[in-house]
Parts: structure tokens; C-alpha cells; sequence
């Protein structure tokens, strides 16, 4: 018998969303393969249960009403209704605990810092020499446990990295504590998973996985001050302080020191823009000053779309240095 065109459709479009980098099936982390090794018994155990009620169920109709033991109603009631789902649920439970203590017990070698807001994500690592600001992606080394405390400034977030482990809420007022524990390295994707306002589907981010030695170079230079060579571009600059971004943006080696919006010290480092939402480009950096309410409604960054075209140029080509 010839299978329908829409079923082959549906397998085609499920076996896709079992890679990539926002795949819990990438396995891209050791929290996700635990995640993964809990899910296929309790999707065994669901579909067994699922065919023997169906089972039960056409037996039942197809059977001729006739009088029955009203001893065996009864032992069915109370192993079938009873006895057998308790026993189901506090297996379940019990594994599911079990896997959740192996997830949170792991030693971290690093933590880092996520601050939730309206639409984007304040990163901030851990150091022996102090606190390294960054935003809207993560950097974690391969193989090295990383502590996430999770936490937000306005509204309720969940942040999310599926290749890597699991979900966890960001409540105001509260913070949660998450462990990540890379095994390959690569860009991941992660979001916000929870509905948090106008922009809630454009709120992501990215999660590079690096050798622990490239990690530790990359550190050390996120926690220096703007690239030289962007601190040379004078007019590049002093439009972009003139334009008011410094009010939000902090350049650090520079006046701008805001703190509302993301820290823009090494932006041209990222690998995406406007909370993972565009390729970092120098065309797309130019669509998101001048049209950034189109490219993300809800965003509170003003849009610029009357910037004059030599303006406009300046600050592109200074963001672009910020490497």
C-alpha cells in the first residue's frame, strides 16, 4: 500500500528536528544525553501502556454483554485502576529525581552569570580577577562543568539551550542555578522559553563551545577594553556618543558606559546581533540601527532611519572593530 504524501511529509519534518543546534537529540551536551536516556523509557513505557489500554479497549467492545465475576471487576479496579499506575508514577518519579540529583551534582569549574530582560541577555563570567561582561551569547570551554545562575530584571524568562540540557525559569527576585557540561564543541542555540512579551519569539542567544585552551585566550580578551583600532576611529566614535548609545551601551576604554541595554565592548567577537536574531554583517548591522523596530517589534532600542548615510557609515565601520 502506497503511504500518503502528507505522512511521508510529517516523518521527513520529525526525523529533521533530531539534529542541529537546537535539537535536545544533538546531544551537544552531558545534561542533554541524560535528558535524552530518561526520555526513551518513559516514551517506551508510554506507548506500551498506550497500546495495552487500546488493546483492552477493542476487546471490551467487541465482546457480547454477558454477565461477569464480580471478583475479577473488582481485582481489575484494583491492580488495573490501582496498584499498577502507583507503581508506574513512583518509578517514573524515583528516575526522573535520580537524574536530576546526577545533573545538579556535578563540580563546576566556571560560573556565569545570565540576567534575563526585555529582549536580550546580560552574560557576565566569574574570574579570579574580576566580573567579564558580555551579551546575548555564552562562551563555555569543552568538557568543563559551567554553573548558570539564572535570574531576570522585569518578567518572567526560561532560558533554554536544547542541544545542551534542559530548561530552567528566570524569576525576578530569585536566582536558579543550572550546570551545563559540554561535549562537543560548535555554536548552539538557545532561547527564551517561556512567553515574556512582544519580542519573547526573537529573544535568543548563542552557545560557542571551545577547546578549554582557546576558552581561557578568548577570557582573557573579553575582559579587555575596546580594540584599539575602534578607539582610533574618532569620528565613528564621537558619533556614536553624540547619537545618545552611550546612554544604553557600555564601550569600555570609552565614555559610554550605560548599563540598559547590551555591553557593546566586543561585539564584532559575536557571532549574531539583536539577541542572536541576525548574522553578524556589516549590512545587517546597518538594517538594525536604521530599522531596528521593523527587524524586532517590541525592542526599545530606537530605530535611526533618517541617520545620515556618512553618519551611518561611521558608526558601522567603529561597531565592526569592536573586536
Amino acid at each position: 500500500m502506497r503511504m500518503p504524501k502528507h505522512i511521508w511529509l510529517a516523518l521527513v519534518g520529525g526525523l529533521a528536528g533530531c539534529d542541529g543546534r537546537h535539537s535536545w537529540l544533538a546531544g551537544a551536551g552531558a545534561e542533554a544525553r541524560l535528558i535524552e536516556d530518561l526520555f526513551w523509557p518513559f516514551l517506551i513505557g508510554a506507548v506500551a501502556i498506550w497500546t495495552a489500554v487500546m488493546v483492552f479497549a477493542v476487546i471490551a467492545f467487541r465482546r457480547r454483554p454477558k454477565g461477569s465475576d464480580e471478583r475479577i471487576g473488582r481485582a481489575i479496579i484494583l491492580w488495573g485502576g490501582g496498584v499498577l499506575p502507583a507503581v508506574v508514577v513512583a518509578a517514573l518519579l524515583i528516575t526522573g529525581l535520580l537524574t536530576l540529583r546526577a545533573m545538579a551534582s556535578r563540580p563546576s569549574a566556571l560560573t556565569v552569570h545570565v540576567d534575563a530582560e526585555q529582549w536580550w541577555w546580560r552574560v557576565i563570567y566569574e574570574t579570579p580577577d574580576g566580573k567579564v561582561f558580555s551579551a546575548n551569547e555564552i562562551r563555555l570551554p569543552l568538557g568543563k562543568t559551567t554553573l548558570l545562575m539564572l535570574t531576570s530584571d522585569d518578567v518572567i524568562h526560561s532560558f533554554w539551550a536544547p542541544a545542551l540540557g534542559g530548561k530552567l525559569d528566570m524569576i525576578p527576585g530569585r536566582t536558579n542555578r543550572m550546570t551545563l557540561t559540554p561535549v562537543r564543541t560548535g555554536r548552539w542555540g538557545g532561547l527564551c522559553a517561556e512567553f515574556c512579551g512582544a519580542a519573547h519569539a526573537q529573544m535568543r542567544f548563542e552557545v560557542v563551545v571551545m577547546e578549554p585552551d582557546a576558552f581561557r585566550d578568548w577570557l582573557v580578551a573579553e575582559s579587555e577594553p575596546a580594540a584599539p583600532s575602534a578607539l582610533r576611529m574618532e569620528r565613528g566614535l564621537s558619533l556614536f556618543l553624540d547619537e545618545g548609545c552611550a546612554a544604553c551601551h557600555t564601550v569600555r576604554g570609552t565614555q559610554a558606559n550605560g548599563r540598559v541595554g547590551p555591553d557593546l565592548t566586543h561585539l564584532a567577537a559575536r557571532g549574531r546581533i539583536g539577541a542572536g536574531l541576525l548574522a553578524l554583517s556589516d549590512a545587517n548591522l546597518r538594517r538594525w540601527i536604521t530599522h531596528t523596530t521593523d527587524v524586532k517589534p517590541g525592542v526599545r532600542m530606537p530605530s535611526y532611519p533618517a541617520m545620515p548615510p556618512d553618519d551611518l557609515d561611521q558608526i558601522t565601520q567603529f561597531l565592526m572593530a569592536l573586536e
